[in-house]
C-alpha cells in the first residue's frame, strides 16, 4: 500500500542517518556557502528545513522561511535531531538541537568570521561541528582543532577524541591508455588521526552509521 505524508511537497526526501523515525528535504539546492554568492548578487530569499515523520506521517517545519537565512543538512545524536542554521543578515551560524513537533533549542552560536562555510557540517558522536576543503579540515564545536589532510581524505567521524578519515583508493589504472586494467580495485581506506593532526592507524575500511545509532567499518 502507498502511503501518504500529511503534506505532499514532491520533494526528495532523505533519510537522517543513525535512526529510523525522520527524513528531511530542503526547499532548495542552496547550502550555507551559498550564502556568500548570494550577497554578491543582492540578497538570498531564504528557504526552510523539513522533517518527515514515518511512524504517524506528519511534517514538521521547525523554523519559518527568512530572508539570508540557510540550512545545512540535520544529523542524529544522543536522542536529538541536530541541525545547523546559517543566517547571513545577522552574521551567525547556530547550532540547534530539536525534537519533532517541539521548539529548536539553540546550543551554539558561531560568527560567520569564526567559521569557514564550505562544508560546514554535523558530525560524529556526539556532535561536532566541522568544515574541510581540499587539504585542512576544521572542527568549532565542542572545541577546537584543525588538522592537514590529503585532498583524497574526507572526515566520516569524529569520536572519542579521535578522527576517522575516509581515503578514496584507486589502483590499476593505465594513465597512459585512460583506462581500468585487469587490476583494476577503488576501494576506501580508513585513517585515524588525533586532534593533533598525528596518524594512528591506517586499514582498508568504510564508516556507516546504522539505524540504531552505532558505527561499524565495512
Amino acid at each position: 500500500m502507498l502511503k501518504r505524508f500529511e503534506k505532499t511537497t514532491g520533494r526528495y526526501i532523505e533519510k537522517i542517518c543513525g535512526q529510523d523515525r525522520l527524513a528531511y528535504a530542503h526547499t532548495d539546492t542552496s547550502d550555507l556557502y551559498d550564502l556568500v554568492e548570494w550577497a554578491e548578487r543582492g540578497g538570498y530569499p531564504g528557504s526552510v528545513i523539513l522533517f518527515y515523520d514515518f511512524t504517524n506521517g506528519k511534517v514538521y517545519r521547525p523554523f519559518r522561511k527568512k530572508k539570508e537565512t540557510a540550512y545545512a543538512n540535520p544529523a542524529y545524536a544522543g536522542g536529538y535531531y541536530w541541525i545547523l542554521q546559517g543566517d547571513y543578515g545577522k552574521k551567525k551560524v547556530t547550532l540547534y538541537r530539536y525534537l519533532p513537533g517541539e521548539r529548536p533549542e539553540a546550543v551554539a552560536e558561531f560568527g560567520t568570521d569564526e567559521v569557514k562555510l564550505y562544508n560546514l557540517r554535523i558530525l560524529g558522536n556526539p556532535v561536532y561541528v566541522v568544515s574541510q576543503n581540499t587539504d585542512s579540515a576544521e572542527c568549532y564545536y565542542p572545541s577546537h582543532f584543525s588538522m592537514k589532510k590529503e585532498p583524497n581524505q574526507s572526515l566520516a567521524l569524529i569520536e572519542e577524541n579521535r578522527v576517522y578519515l575516509e581515503e578514496w583508493v584507486e589502483e590499476g589504472w593505465d594513465e597512459e591508455h585512460d583506462r581500468a586494467t585487469e587490476d583494476y580495485r577503488f576501494y576506501t581506506r580508513l585513517v585515524v588521526k588525533d586532534w593533533q593532526g598525528k596518524e594512528l592507524s591506517r586499514e582498508t575500511g568504510s564508516v556507516f552509521h546504522s539505524p540504531d545509532g552505532s558505527y561499524w567499518i565495512s
